[in-house]
């Protein structure tokens, strides 16, 4: 499997923000309301964060040592998977909420309130931890090098357990 790629994360996120600059733009011009997510997804999103880190830890415990039972491979693979998705939903949400502030600071001056500017602050910072989790137990599931200097198949620096 493949490991996180910066430019894609940065990608998703370049697109997820002019969309959501853009589609903010034409609801605010036409009357709708700001299309953020509620605070309440916050919950979701620490949620989310805790069980990638609670199967990141297991899958960590495991490659440093503690071999009192063994490893799952599906566990570790849907680990790995699980934090990819954290880190590109946290990609996603982060542009997305990102373009929403960035058009909601040109209103400010005809606002009378901000709190859609301090929602779309708080998402932002749940998706910079959403893609930090995802970053790091993607790093838990990489076996470390060979000590013994074989090379043996399929336990090389950088694979995964």
């Amino acid at each position: 499997m493949n490991s996180l790629r910066f430019r894609w994360l940065a990608l998703v996120g370049l697109v997820a923000g002019f969309t959501g600059w853009l589609v903010n733009w034409l609801a605010t011009r036409n009357g709708y309301g700001t299309p953020t997510l509620p605070l309440t997804s916050l919950v979701t999103t620490a949620v989310i964060i805790a069980i990638t880190l609670v199967f990141g830890r297991r899958v960590l415990q495991w490659r440093n040592g503690k071999r009192d039972r063994p490893l799952d491979p599906i566990l570790a693979t849907r680990t790995l998977v699980l934090a990819q998705a954290c880190a590109y939903a946290g990609a996603l949400s982060l542009g997305w909420h990102a373009g929403i502030f960035v058009d909601q600071l040109t209103l400010l001056s005809v606002r009378s309130t901000t709190a859609p500017l301090w929602g779309s602050v708080a998402l932002m910072v749940g998706g910079t931890l959403m893609i930090m989790v995802g970053l790091v137990v993607e790093d838990f599931c990489k076996l470390p090098p060979d000590d013994d200097g074989t090379g043996a198949p399929g336990h090389s620096e950088g694979e995964y357990a």
